[in-house]
């Protein structure tokens, strides 16, 4: 067994000729590319066990050789994967059951009958590997990168495969990262850890590319820097899969949660204080407000004109053909890798991050809600578009963190209220929006979980 580290970049067929040129490859590629035909061969059961449990069993024809491969649960953070992988050598394009023992394959499908196996998809594709490698100070950094051009092939639908994928070698998974973020300084890259056997499922059901990744659990005693990690890779993972699926289907409702995500990012950022100095969070604030300010005034029209949301696809394919997204999302990624927002904290910031998130979440929830007094937006409503990044502060700590919120009672109920609250801030002022707006902060204040953080 081998664990694969990886990272998948989608590309277009011009970026894939661009990257064998590369001068960043080439200075660090000794070799050369070399060139092979994959023939892979995807077995599941006609229920789709496999898939189910996250296992992916294949037969690659790799020139005369034959390579039968578990890929068993493993974890993807914001397109860095790891998977653990079993490979062995077979005679033909035959499964050897015998291969599939305790050892590898996994005890919740104990039960299951393998003979029922079957190839359900193939991927087909061409290759150009090339080994990178380079000093990292005194480590050494080997990653074997990959140019993938064919298709996935179900039943009477396919898709292209056009991808670079970086495996690394040797050495530490941050350097993965910095070489594929100074790639996405040209060339546009995105983040996407759909894997070519998720591809086929997908073409079999479009739904079946999971949107979410399993939530963090938070606890009372957690440090708020381990907090506000997990939340963050979750975040920011979790709207790199919206981005893929969007780009795939065009589905509204995709968008809509691919910006929320990116919402909550902002948010969830801005709320550390000096636990996260701005310094160390300038460029990531940057390049957040650069994508906020051109899709939230966009998602917005498209809630109510039907226009914008069908101009709204090729608006996001336009982005997806520039460098911004893959910039982004590679380079928070290696900026949360990193801790980078500890860098050069004071010692008040070192505290405010080892504090439990039990202790220090009500106490910013406190503050944040006194500073946004609502009774003054009662009486002056048309203001109440300036507090909508306080209130976005309180939101995304309430959705989701209400689990450590153990002395705040209805939190749901305040959350929702405040969902309200928020969307009249965003409407353009009338006099019925205005109304709207005095009784909801109203109704906002008259909540028990508000009166709670009031008196905290």
């Amino acid at each position: 067994m081998q664990k694969e580290t990886e990272i998948k970049l989608r590309v277009s067929r011009e970026t894939l000729t661009a990257l064998r040129d590369h001068p960043l490859l080439k200075k660090r590629n000794k070799a050369g590319w070399e060139q092979r035909e994959l023939l892979n061969q995807y077995f599941d059961t006609p229920e789709r066990d496999l898939a189910k449990a996250r296992i992916a069993l294949r037969i690659r024809r790799d020139g005369v050789q034959f390579i039968q491969t578990l890929k068993t649960r493993g974890q993807s953070v914001a397109g860095l994967s790891e998977r653990n992988e079993y490979d062995w050598d077979v005679a033909k394009a035959k499964l050897d059951l015998k291969k599939l023992d305790d050892s590898c394959w996994p005890a919740s499908l104990a039960q299951l009958d393998k003979k029922t196996l079957q190839v359900i998809f193939t991927t087909d594709f061409v290759r150009e590997r090339a080994e990178i490698a380079w000093g990292r100070g005194k480590a050494k950094v080997v990653v074997e990168a990959a140019l993938d051009l064919g298709k996935v092939v179900a039943g009477g639908h396919e898709e292209e495969i056009c991808e670079l994928e970086l495996e690394l070698r040797q050495g530490e998974p941050q350097a993965l990262l910095e070489l594929a973020a100074e790639l996405a300084a040209d060339l546009p890259l995105m983040p996407c850890d759909i894997s070519k056997a998720e591809r086929g499922y997908r073409l079999f059901d479009a739904n079946s590319y999971s949107l979410s990744l399993p939530h963090p659990e938070l606890t009372v005693e957690q440090p708020l820097d381990s907090a506000f990690s997990a939340l963050a890779w979750n975040l920011l993972g979790s709207s790199q899969r919206l981005a893929e699926q969007y780009r795939f289907n065009g589905h509204w409702r995709l968008l809509v949660e691919w910006l929320e995500h990116l919402v909550d990012l902002r948010a969830l950022l801005s709320s550390l204080g000096q636990a996260a100095p701005r310094a160390s969070s300038h460029d990531l604030r940057e390049r957040l407000d650069a994508l906020l300010g051109d899709w939230r005034p966009r998602v917005v029209a498209g809630l109510t004109d039907d226009d914008a949301r069908q101009a709204a696809p090729a608006l996001f394919q336009e982005e997806l053909q520039g460098t911004r997204w893959g910039q982004f999302s590679l380079n928070t990624s290696l900026w949360l890798l990193t801790n980078a927002w500890t860098a050069e904290r004071n010692s008040r910031g070192n505290r405010q991050g080892a504090a439990p998130l039990g202790n220090w979440l009500p106490t910013l929830l406190a503050e944040e809600a006194r500073s946004l007094q609502l009774s003054r937006y009662q009486q002056q409503p048309e203001d109440l578009a300036e507090q909508l990044p306080r209130i976005e502060r309180i939101q995304v700590w309430l959705r989701l963190a209400r689990q450590v919120l153990v002395d705040v009672p209805e939190v749901d109920r305040l959350y929702g209220e405040l969902n309200k609250l928020r969307d009249l801030a965003h409407r353009a002022i009338e006099d019925d929006c205005l109304d709207a707006r005095s009784q909801q902060a109203q109704t906002v204040l008259t909540t028990k979980a508000w009166k709670t953080l009031l008196k905290m």
